[in-house]
């Protein structure tokens, strides 16, 4: 590649960058530092370009794919574990990144605090039928924060296929509830409540309708 060709590709990917940054669905989280005990340290960023390379690999037959992956815009995902030297700025930065999506117009659709997990799922609707964005914003006191954002017409429960896709192991995690096998009622015995699996957070939403998500923190 010539010296010119490689700066008119750099040139295109910032402005791409720049553009993605302007979309409706974005979330600005900041910037990251791993945890000085040395803890887990997850950055993932990817663009359009990317996304749509992604989606051109997808088979003829599974065109609810190609789709879905052609709708998004960028692909952001944050996890850093949590120590005594960055846990209280975490903690405020979830806070403060809530507080500005609350005033932003996001849709909380998720508030959960479950096995000392504090969880927040955010969506930015987009008319009646669309929406622009996703956002989740996860900390575990103990463990790590998570942060991810989503910018493009996506709901929560098509995460799992965008990482299975773009082979992002964070986001393979979310997915819908397991199916209950159907069985003969027993009218004398007590109902039993189901359960998710272990490990797992079975988040509800709390806004719009939406399908409720068994989601296994990375």
């Amino acid at each position: 590649m010539t010296l010119t060709a490689a700066i008119a590709a750099l040139a295109l990917t910032c402005s791409t960058r720049a553009a993605d940054t302007q979309q409706p669905g974005f979330v600005d989280f900041g910037t990251f530092a791993p945890p000085s005990s040395g803890g887990s340290f997850v950055e993932v960023n990817i663009g359009k370009t990317l996304i749509s390379l992604a989606s051109r690999m997808i088979p003829e037959d599974e065109p609810e794919v190609s789709r879905l992956l052609n709708g998004l815009h960028l692909i952001r995902v944050n996890v850093v574990g949590i120590d005594d030297s960055n846990r209280a700025d975490l903690e405020k930065r979830a806070k403060d990144i809530r507080s500005k999506l609350d005033k932003d117009g996001w849709e909380r659709v998720v508030a959960a605090i479950q096995q000392d997990r504090d969880v927040g799922l955010y969506i930015k609707a987009q008319g009646e039928d669309a929406i622009a964005g996703l956002a989740m914003v996860v900390i575990e006191p103990q463990a790590q924060a998570v942060f991810i954002n989503v910018v493009g017409n996506i709901r929560p429960e098509q995460l799992a296929m965008v990482g299975e896709r773009m082979n992002i192991e964070q986001l393979k995690r979310f997915g819908p509830p397991p199916k209950q096998k159907t069985e003969a009622k027993d009218s004398t015995a007590p109902e039993k409540k189901s359960e998710a699996p272990s490990g797992s957070t079975t988040l509800t939403p709390v806004g719009r309708a939406s399908s409720r998500a068994v989601v296994r923190l990375p």
